[in-house]
């Protein structure tokens, strides 16, 4: 059978590769973040989301950091 190689380099950049995505994300929904809690009447389901949303990556980029 075919064998796969996987090289180390590659592993590196698809984490930073990754990293970098999370971040984006991160600052993106802090955005959001922010401009919704400045409307008086903000959905806050939607808030509550965004949250979770952010809580959630900021737990992947702490795992991958400790890795």
């Amino acid at each position: 059978m075919y064998g796969v190689t996987i090289y180390r380099e590659d592993i590196i950049v698809s984490l930073q590769n990754r990293i970098e995505s999370l971040k984006v994300k991160h600052a993106t929904i802090k955005h959001k973040l922010d401009t919704q809690s400045k409307i008086p009447h903000c959905n806050e389901i939607e808030l509550s989301a965004l949250k979770k949303q952010k809580l959630a990556i900021k737990d992947e980029l702490e795992r991958i950091n400790t890795h």
